[in-house]
């Protein structure tokens, strides 16, 4: 037998043409495997276990493709960040000349273990959970509520008949107030896209690529940007054909070093009458319960509020109507202070009666620093019930460092009222109760 080194082995590649870099893969994966730069998300073939935890929340499916190479050329993660495209697969004549006739048990043996699929095949959750030493830890799921609507997803992007589809600009609103220190800069916008004749279906809690214009540093066209829609199923205006986003302008990365945010600047400058091209939509779990009495726990932070209006607003267009009885709504809504929570004043208007609305703020002058686990902890009884509750939906957005703080929080709610968090935890995940879209 040859050596380990040149045993052929199923190498884990991510489409560099259709991710919209949207952080998915590299949160939920538990061993660390996935890690990017400014232009793409990579898969170390050395870390990477095969555990196909990545594999069904990725919106755009560019995180299911594989390569079979020899383990001692496996394509780097220096070489993979330079890419705009895959490599094509070797041939079965190139990957015999690069193994060596010595090393063919070697080839067949990795062959035999292989549990990666092929783009296109997919694993069923038992064959999952049997690859050995795997164990996926983040509780949030990956199925959506059973009564959710059907979501149509890439009808527009690179692998797609159409590439892109252009939307105008019907509408671009400020959305949160000029605070002290807070520069005309750092601003949020609600911002409105018509698609006219040309299909375009979304549902709440689904996302959209925005491709900015013109290229990067390297002079190469600027890859699509990812962003939540704020608006309910039937349109920012009902009966119309359009969808509106909440979208900051970005001047600084998360650990505050200056940056301007190509997509979000492009966006929130954009004139009445502009138009702008669009990809996707994206997203098949992250989606609202539809059944009668269903209740809904929105925790987010920031534009992570985008998912939380648009169910929201459905919830609130059914209760017009007369003919749906929805269950609980309870929003808890972080932000630094009260003048960068987008959306305040309209929130503030909606009846008590209807949702159960918490704001956190963590920069407020002179008051202690707030934050929505801290919220969640003043409703534990309330919180406990709805955990409890087959019928009640919990759905967290925002930024990263906001997960485990609320997940924590749940946890000592649920173990407080004398639940079981580790089964409670399961049941959620399984049954689609608990969603986490987090960047």
């Amino acid at each position: 037998m040859g050596t380990s080194e040149n045993q052929v082995i199923k190498q884990h590649l991510i489409d560099p043409e259709i991710c919209i870099r949207c952080n998915t893969c590299e949160a939920i994966c538990p061993v660390g495997a996935i890690t990017h730069d400014s232009r793409n998300y990579v898969v170390k073939a050395d870390v990477c276990n095969l555990c196909m935890a990545c594999i069904s929340p990725c919106p755009t499916g560019s995180i299911d493709n594989w390569r079979d190479m020899p383990k001692a050329k496996a394509y780097s993660i220096e070489e993979q960040l330079t890419w705009d495209d895959l490599p094509a697969p070797l041939s079965a004549d190139e990957l015999a000349a690069q193994t060596s006739d010595s090393d063919a048990s070697d080839v067949a043996v990795a062959a035999d273990a292989q549990v990666a699929p092929v783009s296109g095949d997919t694993l069923t959750p038992s064959q999952v959970q049997s690859v050995p030493g795997v164990s996926n830890e983040s509780p949030g799921s990956t199925l959506p509520p059973w009564s959710a609507a059907h979501a149509y997803t890439n009808l527009y992007g690179p692998k797609s008949s159409q590439k892109t589809i252009e939307a105008k600009v019907v509408g671009n609103v400020r959305v949160t107030e000029v605070g002290k220190n807070l520069g005309s800069d750092y601003d949020t916008h609600h911002i409105v896209l018509d698609f006219g004749n040309l299909p375009f279906p979304v549902l709440e809690g689904q996302s959209i690529g925005i491709v900015p214009p013109g290229v990067d540093a390297n002079g190469r066209p600027h890859h699509a940007r990812q962003y939540s829609i704020a608006s309910p199923r039937n349109g920012e205006r009902p009966g119309y054909n359009n969808l509106s986003l909440t979208v900051k302008r970005v001047l600084e990365d998360h650990s505050g070093k200056p940056v301007r945010g190509v997509g979000s600047n492009y966006l929130c400058d954009l004139k009445i009458g502009e138009t702008v091209q669009v990809i996707g939509p994206f997203g098949s779990s992250f989606l609202m319960p539809n059944h009668p009495k269903s209740s809904i726990v929105m925790i987010c932070t920031g534009t992570g509020s985008a998912p939380m209006r648009a169910m929201t607003e459905w919830r609130r267009r059914l209760r017009e109507t007369g003919k749906f009885e929805g269950g609980k709504l309870m929003l808890f809504f972080g932000a630094r202070t009260q003048q960068e929570l987008p959306y305040f004043g309209p929130l503030q208007k909606l009846p008590k009666d209807f949702i159960d609305s918490h704001f956190a703020f963590s920069r407020t002058e002179g008051q202690p620093k707030v934050y929505v686990q801290d919220r969640l902890r003043e409703r534990a009884a309330d919180l406990a019930l709805l955990l409890k509750d087959p019928n009640a939906y919990f759905y967290v957005c925002g930024l990263k460092s906001m997960e485990e703080g609320v997940v924590l929080a749940l946890r000592d709610i649920a173990n407080q009222a004398g639940l079981n968090w580790d089964r409670l935890a399961a049941d959620l995940k399984n049954q689609g109760r608990l969603h986490l879209e987090t960047y």
